[in-house]
């Protein structure tokens, strides 16, 4: 048995995105580009009388986003015809394949819209597959409640129990976690898996080490976790398989060779990007 330890601490950075909205990137900025498998971690929050702001239609191939709301509507459309309004609790895993078009805008209501996403790469064998997307109500999320702790299993297993999204190729472990008591807490995790978690609502305490809220803190090797922390502080915990492949990236694009992206561009420059195969 190996405990994970705190191999690096990121403070969230305010970056603008979409149209007029501010984000609070942890993963996919300068300084950390890529955590194998994943590409991007947004925490997003859009005032509830913001006018028009959001993320318009767009474009994106070679990996799949992950919408995790906290509170608030979003709306989802894409031209492959899915369409669905997710709200506090509520998450959406979209596979983009080949290339998908979509928009993500907030829908009014009496609360702040705030919200994760995630973005996560695809092996390089099933970046071309078609584009999927799996709507989950909070209600088909099931609640793992452990010793010390309750944990919103989106995705992955947890003392027995398997999360909403499935067959997913990173074989992802992704959990809203909120402590319960004042005490020391242990999560499993699969060894030789990149795991990472990301403080949503007080410390949570690692090592030692404090992990504040609108904080990501990349953890090293292991089969397990050691938590600590007050009641009702409250987190993030995601892991997944690397995949151990070069990353080629042009924004909403990422391939494996810079050749891919260029014939990803092209597709999309020529109107022929979502029937590309």
């Amino acid at each position: 048995m190996t405990a994970r330890t705190i191999d690096r601490l990121y403070p969230a950075v305010a970056t603008p995105e979409g149209q007029g909205v501010t984000v609070h990137r942890s993963i996919g900025r300068p300084d950390l580009s890529v955590l194998d498998p994943f590409l991007l971690l947004d925490e997003m929050v859009l005032p509830k009388d913001a006018k028009g702001a959001g993320f318009p239609e767009h474009p994106h191939r070679g990996f799949e986003t992950v919408t995790y709301m906290l509170s608030g509507r979003m709306e989802h459309g894409d031209r492959v015809g899915n369409h669905g309004v997710i709200g506090p609790g509520d998450a959406q895993w979209m596979t983009a394949g080949r290339g998908i078009i979509h928009s993500e805008m907030p829908v009014a209501s009496d609360e702040d819209v705030r919200g994760f996403q995630l973005w996560v790469n695809l092996p390089a064998a099933q970046k071309m597959i078609p584009p999927r997307y799996q709507d989950v109500s909070r209600d088909e999320i099931p609640t793992v409640k452990g010793e010390g702790f309750n944990a919103q299993l989106v995705a992955g297993s947890l003392l027995g129990e398997e999360g909403a999204v499935k067959d997913i190729a990173a074989r992802p472990f992704f959990a809203d976690i909120t402590l319960t008591s004042d005490a020391d807490v242990t999560l499993p995790v699969d060894a030789g898996h990149t795991a990472f978690l990301y403080g949503i609502q007080g410390d949570i305490i690692v090592g030692g080490e404090a992990v504040p809220a609108r904080t990501l803190a990349v953890l090293s090797d292991g089969d397990h976790v050691n938590v600590r922390g007050k009641a009702g502080t409250r987190f993030l915990m995601i892991a997944g398989k690397p995949n151990n492949e070069p990353v080629a990236r042009y924004g909403p694009f990422v391939m494996n060779t810079r050749e891919e992206i260029m014939a990803t561009i092209d597709d999309w420059n020529k109107g022929r990007f979502l029937s590309a195969s």
